[in-house]
């Protein structure tokens, strides 16, 4: 297993301290994504745990991605990864951005 870390800068406000979202599973090529506010001065992190070691410069591209297209603020994302491609990185990560919108829309 690997562990890693990545921070970046962000400007959009999660939304309600409440909000927060699990999608995915852990299974072969599959990914689980937790999002969860947290006070970080404005920032967002991130925290992937693999079973595939050596990947860090393919996260870190894919991640990156995804903050400069949602630069979230005051939020920590962790993921849980079997093996999933950055295709299904990318989509759960989206999902988890659509299940907080469908919660924050609830409230």
């Amino acid at each position: 297993m690997e562990t890693l870390r990545y921070r970046f800068p962000g400007t959009q406000a999660l939304g309600s301290a409440e909000l927060h979202a699990l999608v995915g599973v852990v299974a072969s090529g599959n990914l689980e994504v937790l999002v969860e506010p947290a006070a970080l001065d404005g920032a967002m992190e991130i925290e992937v745990i693999t079973s595939a070691r050596g990947f860090g410069e393919v996260w870190q591209a894919v991640l990156a991605d995804f903050a400069a297209r949602h630069p979230l603020r005051d939020v920590r994302l962790s993921l849980n990864d079997a093996g999933a491609t950055p295709a299904v990185v990318s989509l759960r990560l989206q999902q988890a951005l659509e299940t907080l919108a469908e919660r924050g829309s609830d409230a």
